[in-house]
């Protein structure tokens, strides 16, 4: 199925209403928001016949709100015709549950000491999965930019998660204090974030609508602006979700030094990398020097001019391209 054709039944899809189940609940002892895109809303249960072959599971950049990946997720279940479950984690700590909804209290899965950072984030994940996911389901992991490097680790650490494919979109997995974003941004996360709490807080108390207008003003310069994004941004101004955003961020630009060759190596069959030609936080350059070490790699430069943050305006597009890469491997299930 080509590109075309995986647009086209996004599109006719895109019509009926898609089965999208949201939950908040603690993994780790951190608030987590899941979005869970199919009729399939628990795959622990290993005795289940109903259970699905393969599980699409979205692990997002940074930051890490399940709600930026609405659309694509949407997407990406109609473009698979509707015949596996789509579902994305936010990270620990960042996203503010609803006032009012119930948390889903995790008893069996001990706090983790640093759940926050960076090594903790990978934890998380791999705790989700141990406590809701069968170990009879593949995994197809699709990540996005400081989700590649989480997704490389959990690969590292857990050899034992049945993974089909790993898709690691504009990958930040190497030298991000110097890529030319680290740069400008690791003087303000690494000395500086904490001046920015205060304005954060005092913006916190607006009405929410002139929250999301300040948002539709910080995005004006977008020709189109998907509208699940700028939902989600409005908790941004949350202090606690604030915080720990730019606590991972810093710690990203301390310790995503040096390119984890030795896990790609050792999987690069199950690998798909795609980078940005203007992308200023994985630089082409870092593309030409990976694709020069593996040039046996799946290894993709874009060729559309997406932005690094894709999910902002091409969720749909991206969705179209993923499930056509996945295309032979669908097959041979």
């Amino acid at each position: 199925m080509d590109l075309l054709q995986n647009l086209v039944n996004m599109r006719s899809a895109s019509e009926e209403p898609v089965p999208l189940h949201e939950e908040f609940i603690y993994c780790c002892g951190a608030a987590t928001h899941v979005l869970k895109c199919g009729p399939w809303k628990d795959l622990s249960k290993d005795e289940s016949k109903n259970l699905p072959r393969l599980l699409f599971m979205i692990i997002p950049g940074n930051p890490g709100l399940a709600g930026y990946y609405r659309t694509f997720i949407q997407a990406l279940y109609c473009g698979l015709n509707q015949q596996y479950p789509v579902w994305v984690v936010s990270h620990a700590g960042h996203c503010k549950p609803p006032s009012g909804m119930e948390m889903i209290e995790d008893t069996d899965i001990k706090e983790l000491e640093d759940v926050f950072g960076l090594n903790g984030q990978v934890e998380h994940k791999l705790n989700f999965l141990r406590k809701n996911v069968s170990k009879d389901i593949k995994l197809v992991l699709i990540a996005h930019s400081i989700g590649c490097y989480i997704t490389l680790e959990m690969m590292k650490r857990a050899s034992e998660l049945q993974v089909l494919r790993s898709v690691l979109l504009f990958p930040t997995i190497e030298r991000m204090a110097q890529s030319p974003q680290g740069k400008l941004m690791t003087p303000l996360l690494c000395k500086l974030r904490y001046v920015l709490y205060m304005p954060v807080y005092l913006l916190s108390f607006l009405p929410e609508g002139v929250k999301a207008s300040l948002v539709r003003f910080a995005l004006r310069g977008m020709k189109t602006c998907d509208e699940s994004s700028i939902t989600t941004s409005v908790n941004l101004f949350s202090v606690d979700c604030i915080a720990n955003i730019l606590y991972m961020a810093s710690q990203e630009m301390m310790k995503v030094v040096e390119r984890d060759s030795t896990t790609i190596k050792q999987n690069l069959k199950k690998l798909i990398f795609y980078y940005g030609t203007g992308d200023s936080w994985c630089p082409q350059q870092y593309y030409d020097e990976i694709k020069m070490d593996f040039p046996d790699g799946d290894i993709r430069l874009c060729e559309k001019g997406l932005r690094h943050a894709f999910v902002l305006d091409a969720s749909k597009e991206m969705a179209a391209m993923i499930t056509d890469w996945l295309q032979d491997d669908l097959t041979k299930l």
